[in-house]
């Protein structure tokens, strides 16, 4: 029987990956609006990728209304461009990631998912070059909201959807690298797992009290103990 939902953010959590992602950005950002902004210097971390856009666009002096009208076009451009230049030697799998997700794919009492400032078909691409994007049947994307933290309630509405089960507080276990990621879990009263394997120190993700702090997800007993007793 389902007892908990396990949410994973991607980058610096799951999988890094290589310069080759803001460089695609900025071929996007040049191509449907003739300037990159300030995309080579911005701090994408635990960030959603449309308020990424509309960020660095923001001291350009485009309107925000020429924003708006052009966001699918740069959406679509930037999605196309990293699923056909993106490979596999780009992406590095986090220590422990694979064993971990396998572990919990296992269990019969967990479900997992994704939460994630990603649109879905680039953060889905991100997982299939190595190969784990199958752990993660369902999830909430940037696609699906402009704030993260209104991202958490639509992940537990798609997790009814799949299950019938409406999970709540500690029952959900939300698990990133950045601080963004431990606010999204209060958001549900959540359990926040908190990793310093992104651009976010110890120290930082210490300050904002999660649930639990993590060094990383390479001891895997440690962590599943860490999911199933907040």
């Amino acid at each position: 029987m389902l007892k908990k939902l396990v949410l994973f953010d991607i980058d610096g959590t799951l999988l890094k990956v290589g310069s080759i992602n803001r460089r695609i950005l900025i071929d996007a950002l040049r191509e449907i609006y003739g300037t990159e902004g300030s995309a080579g210097s911005h701090d994408f971390s635990g960030r959603m990728d449309g308020t990424i856009i509309y960020d660095v666009l923001g001291k350009t002096g485009i309107e925000r209304r020429e924003i708006e009208e052009k966001f699918e076009a740069v959406k679509a451009s930037y999605i196309r461009r990293f699923r056909e230049e993106t490979r596999e030697s780009d992406i590095t799998l986090l220590a422990g990631v694979r064993e971990l997700l396998q572990r919990l794919s296992e269990r019969t009492d967990l479900l997992l998912g994704l939460l994630t400032g990603n649109f879905e078909a680039s953060g889905r691409h991100k997982l299939r070059l190595p190969g784990i994007n199958s752990y993660f049947p369902f999830g909430a994307f940037a696609d699906d909201a402009f704030l993260r933290t209104d991202l958490p309630p639509v992940a537990v509405e798609r997790a009814f959807r799949l299950t019938g089960k409406k999970f709540s507080g500690k029952d959900i276990v939300i698990i990133g690298d950045t601080v963004h990621d431990i606010t999204c879990a209060r958001v549900l009263q959540a359990h926040s797992i908190a990793v310093a394997t992104g651009n976010v120190s110890m120290e930082k993700l210490r300050e904002n009290r999660p649930g639990k702090l993590l060094e990383n997800l390479s001891r895997t007993e440690s962590v599943i103990h860490s999911i199933l007793n907040p």
